[in-house]
C-alpha cells in the first residue's frame, strides 16, 4: 500500500550513503548541501535599495553583512574605508520622497500618519499637522507654499505658511437624498383642512429660511453610493480633482489552514479568489472642477475596438459579456496641469488605449491603442505588476512617451498631443527594460538588453533616439543616479559574482569605486564552474537560451538534470546573478557528482519578446514543454547524455513543467521532482491565470490541455511532489487535489513530502535542505544505476 509521507529510501548500489557521506563525495568543491539550502546566510547578502542621501553626499542601501534576522540601513560617502550603519537621522529619510516637492530646503512627508517637515540646511525635523485620524496621503502642487493631504478619501488644503486646513472635496457614500419628499393625498388633505397643520409647515419653513442666512457655504457634496473612491489627486495647478469609483465584486475567498499555531490550535487564513469571469470589476472616472463646483465622468464609450468579440470565442456558441469590463489607472497631469492622459486596459488584458481628455468637456482623444490576441504585457507595459508602467509628459508639456510592443518588442516612443505624431526612439530585436526621465525634460536613461538577452546594459538615450552607451559589459546593471545626475549608484553583478554596489561619476563611468563586499568568506572558498550560456534551436525554428553546467569529463556519469524556473514569465539563463541561487549552487554539487545540468529559458520566459512571451497563450504545457524536451535532444546530441538517465524538477511554474513532462511525455525523463506546483489552473488565482487561459466558464477546453491533474493517469515513472502547507499563492489544495487523483488511480511510483509552516517561497533553511535532500536521493536513486 502507498504511503504519502515522509519517505526515506535511499539509493542501492554506490549511492546508498549517508548524508555525511554524500557531502564528503562532493569535496572536490568544498560545497555541502547544508550549506548551499542555507541560502544568503551561507553566500552573504547583497545590498538592496541603494539610493542617494537627500543631500547628494552619502550613498543610502539596505543591507544585512552579520547574518542577523533582517536588513538595516547603511551608507557610504567618499572618504570612508567601509560602509556604516546609517544615523537615526538618516533612518528618517527613507520616509521623505522629493519628487514633485517644488521647495527643496523644506521637504514634507508623512509618519504614522502625522505630517511633518524637514529643514535639510539645518537638519531639523518639525511635526506640522497631527490629526485624530491618520493622513493617508500627500499631493504637491507647483505651488511650493501648499499641499495636499487626504484624510479618509477626502482631499484638503494644508497653507503652509498660515498653518491653516481647508476641505477641498466633500465625497459621501451613499445615494444623494430628495430635495423635498412628495406629498400624498394625505399630506395634502391635512394642509386643507387644519389650520394648525398649517401654522406648523409654515414656522418650519420660516426657521429653515433664518438658518440659511447664517450657513456657511460648504463644498458641493459628492455622492459615490457603495463604490469604492480610489486615487484621488489634484491637478499640479489646483484646478482640477480626478477620482476613480470602482465596484467589486464579493467572490468568495479561498482558506488557508495553519496547523502549528502559538497556542495548539488550528487557524484560518482567509486568502485570494480562483480565476474567474465573475471577478470583472466597474469603474468611472470622475473629474471635479474647483471653480464651479462641478462634477464630469470622463466618456470611454468611443474607444475604438472596446466592445471587440475576443478571437478564441469567435465561431463558437459561448457567450461573452455584452460590455466588455474596463479599467482605468490613475490619470498623468503634464508639470502644468492643463493636459491629462489616461492610460486604460480591458479587464481580459487584450486591449490598451493611451488617451487624452479634453478637460472641458471629460471626452477622450484616443492616441494609442494596443491589441494582442493573448495578452498585453511586457516590460514597461505592465503586466501583473512585475514592471512599473512607462507613461508620463515631456517638460514641453505636450509631448508624452510611453512603451509599446508594437514591433514584436518592448520599445520607446513618444507622441506630440497637437500633431499626434508618433516616434519611435527606439527599436531592433531587444527590450527596453527600464526608463529614466533625465533633468532636462526631454532625454532619458534607459537599462536594455541589446548586447545579449542575458545582460542589462545602461544607456543615455537623447530625444532623436541617439544612444549613448554608459555601461554595457557582461552582467547586470542596476543604476541610480543623483539629483544633479552627476554621480551614479551602480548594482552590478555577474552569473558568478552577486551584487556589490559601487560608485561612479557620470562622465568617468567605468572609474568606479566598489563600496560594499557582500560574499561571505566561505562562499569564496568553494571552488565553483561557472555556467555557460548558449542557444539551440526548438522544433519549431525559435531560438532558445540556456544554462549549461557540464562537469569535468572525468566526472561524467552520462546522466542529466533539466532544472525549468518558476514564474513562467522570468528569465534565468543570463549574465548575472540568479535569484535561484540555492538551485545554483544545488546544480555545482550535481556538477561534482557527475551530472550535466541544463537550465532553459522556455517559451514565456522574460527578455525574448512578446512572440516568445505570449508562446503558451491558452495552452501551458505546450511549447513550454517542447522546449525541455528539445532541451534534451541537445543534451544527447552535444553532451553525450543517455537519453534513459535525464530527470526535469523545478518548483511552481517549474514544478508545473515538471507535471506535465511526467504526465503528458511519460517515457521522455526517468524522473521528476515537483516543488510547490499548480496542478489544476482553475484554482490559481485571477490576474495572472486569466492572461494566459482567459476565464474557465469561456475557454474550459484551455484549462482542460494545460492542467496536470487531467493527465495523471499516464505517470509510469518516479515523481516527487513537495508542497508548503500554508502556501498561500499555489494553495495546498492543490497538491491534495493531485494526490487523490493518483491515489484513486492506484498509482505507485509516487511520493509527497509537506511543510507545515512553509509559504509560497521557503525561509527556513531545514525545510531547504530536508527538500533538497530528498531530490538528491530522487536523482541518484533513479538515475545512477
Amino acid at each position: 500500500m502507498h504511503k504519502i509521507s515522509i519517505f526515506n529510501y535511499l539509493s542501492a548500489f554506490l549511492f546508498s550513503l549517508s548524508l555525511s557521506e554524500i557531502s564528503i563525495s562532493v569535496a572536490q568543491s568544498n560545497l555541502k548541501l547544508e550549506e548551499l539550502t542555507k541560502g544568503y546566510e551561507f553566500i552573504g547578502h547583497s545590498p538592496e535599495n541603494h539610493r542617494w542621501s537627500l543631500d547628494g553626499s552619502s550613498v543610502l542601501f539596505e543591507w544585512n553583512p552579520e547574518n542577523k534576522p533582517g536588513n538595516e540601513t547603511y551608507f557610504w560617502r567618499e572618504g570612508m574605508i567601509k560602509s556604516e550603519r546609517a544615523t537615526t537621522e538618516m533612518l528618517l529619510e527613507k520616509l521623505i520622497d522629493i519628487k514633485n516637492q517644488k521647495n527643496r530646503s523644506t521637504l514634507f512627508y508623512l509618519n504614522e500618519g502625522a505630517l511633518f517637515s524637514y529643514d535639510t540646511k539645518q537638519k531639523k525635523h518639525e511635526l506640522r499637522l497631527k490629526l485624530h485620524i491618520p493622513i493617508n496621503q500627500l499631493i504637491f502642487v507647483n505651488n511650493p507654499n501648499r499641499v495636499y493631504i487626504t484624510l479618509e478619501n477626502n482631499l484638503f488644503l494644508f497653507d503652509l505658511k498660515l498653518g491653516i486646513l481647508k476641505q477641498i472635496t466633500n465625497f459621501k457614500t451613499g445615494i444623494k437624498p430628495e430635495a423635498t419628499a412628495k406629498s400624498d393625498f394625505l399630506d395634502n388633505q391635512q394642509k386643507e383642512l387644519f389650520l394648525a397643520i398649517q401654522e406648523k409647515d409654515a414656522l418650519k419653513k420660516w426657521n429653515e429660511a433664518q438658518k440659511e442666512l447664517t450657513k456657511i457655504q460648504q463644498q458641493k457634496a459628492i455622492y459615490i453610493g457603495n463604490a469604492s473612491l480610489e486615487e484621488v489627486q489634484i491637478s499640479p495647478d489646483e484646478q482640477v480633482v480626478s477620482f476613480r469609483l470602482s465596484e467589486y465584486p464579493t467572490g468568495k475567498p479561498t482558506k488557508v489552514e495553519h496547523f502549528i499555531s502559538d497556542d495548539g490550535y488550528t487557524f484560518q487564513e482567509t486568502a485570494r479568489q480562483k480565476v474567474s469571469i465573475k471577478n470583472w470589476s466597474k469603474h468611472k472616472l470622475g473629474l471635479y472642477w474647483l471653480k464651479s463646483d462641478s462634477v464630469t465622468f470622463v466618456d470611454f464609450s468611443e474607444l475604438s475596438f472596446l466592445n471587440a468579440l475576443p478571437t478564441y470565442l469567435k465561431n463558437t456558441e459561448i457567450e461573452y459579456p455584452k460590455e466588455r469590463a474596463f479599467f482605468m489607472h490613475s490619470p498623468i497631469f503634464s508639470f502644468d496641469g492643463k493636459r491629462v492622459i489616461v492610460d486604460i486596459r480591458s479587464l481580459d488584458n487584450k486591449d490598451r488605449w493611451i488617451a487624452e481628455i479634453q478637460l472641458e468637456t471629460g471626452k477622450l482623444i484616443e492616441l494609442d491603442h494596443q491589441h494582442d490576441e493573448a495578452w498585453i504585457g511586457g516590460p514597461g507595459i505592465g503586466e501583473w505588476d512585475f514592471y512599473p508602467e512607462t507613461l508620463g509628459f515631456l517638460s514641453d508639456n505636450k509631448s508624452i512617451y510611453f512603451q509599446s510592443e508594437k514591433t514584436g518588442f518592448s520599445h520607446l516612443y513618444l507622441i506630440d498631443l497637437e500633431s499626434k505624431k508618433t516616434i519611435e526612439l527606439t527599436n531592433g530585436n531587444w527590450e527596453v527594460r527600464d526608463v529614466h526621465l533625465a533633468n532636462d525634460g526631454i532625454s532619458f536613461f534607459i537599462s536594455a538588453n541589446k548586447t545579449h538577452p542575458g545582460n542589462r546594459d545602461f544607456y543615455r538615450l537623447s530625444k532623436t533616439g541617439q544612444l549613448i552607451p554608459i555601461y554595457t559589459q557582461e552582467g547586470a546593471h542596476e543604476v541610480i543616479l543623483s539629483a544633479d545626475e552627476k554621480k551614479m549608484i551602480v548594482r552590478y553583478s555577474t552569473s558568478m559574482k552577486p551584487w556589490d554596489l559601487f560608485v561612479a561619476s557620470t562622465s568617468k563611468p567605468n572609474s568606479w569605486k566598489q563600496i560594499t563586499q557582500s560574499i561571505s568568506s566561505d562562499f569564496q572558498a568553494i571552488n565553483l564552474k561557472k555556467p555557460s550560456v548558449i542557444s539551440f534551436d526548438a522544433t519549431d525554428g525559435t531560438k532558445i537560451f540556456g544554462r549549461i553546467y557540464e562537469p569535468e569529463k572525468q566526472k561524467k556519469n552520462g546522466a542529466a538534470i533539466i532544472f525549468v524556473h518558476g514564474a513562467g514569465y522570468l528569465q534565468n539563463a543570463h549574465n548575472f546573478w540568479s535569484s535561484y541561487h540555492r538551485e545554483f549552487l544545488f546544480h555545482q554539487l550535481l556538477l561534482d557528482s557527475g551530472y550535466t545540468v541544463l537550465d532553459i529559458d522556455y517559451r514565456a520566459s522574460d527578455g525574448y519578446g512578446r512572440d516568445f512571451r505570449t508562446g503558451i497563450y491558452r495552452h501551458m504545457g505546450g511549447l513550454d514543454l517542447s522546449d525541455q524536451l528539445d532541451g534534451k535532444k541537445e543534451l544527447m546530441l552535444k553532451y553525450a547524455i543517455d537519453s534513459n538517465r535525464v530527470g526535469i524538477y523545478g518548483g511552481s511554474y517549474g514544478g508545473f513543467i515538471t507535471l506535465m513532462a511526467l504526465f503528458t511525455e511519460p517515457e521522455a525523463f526517468q524522473c521528476g521532482a515537483a516543488l510547490r506546483s499548480v496542478t489544476d489552473w482553475a484554482h490559481y488565482n485571477h490576474p495572472y491565470t486569466s492572461n494566459i487561459l482567459n476565464y474557465p466558464e469561456m475557454d474550459p477546453d484551455a484549462y482542460k490541455r494545460s492542467s496536470p491533474i487531467y493527465f495523471a493517469e499516464n505517470l509510469n515513472k518516479k515523481l516527487l511532489l513537495l508542497h508548503g502547507m500554508i502556501d498561500d499563492n499555489v494553495q495546498f489544495q492543490d497538491i491534495i487535489r493531485i494526490t487523490q487523483r493518483l491515489i484513486e488511480l492506484k498509482k505507485e511510483n509516487w511520493d509527497l513530502a509537506v511543510y507545515p509552516v512553509e509559504r509560497h517561497g521557503f525561509v527556513k533553511s531545514y525545510s531547504w535542505y530536508d527538500e533538497y535532500r530528498r531530490i538528491l536521493e530522487l536523482f541518484n536513486d533513479t538515475l545512477l544505476k
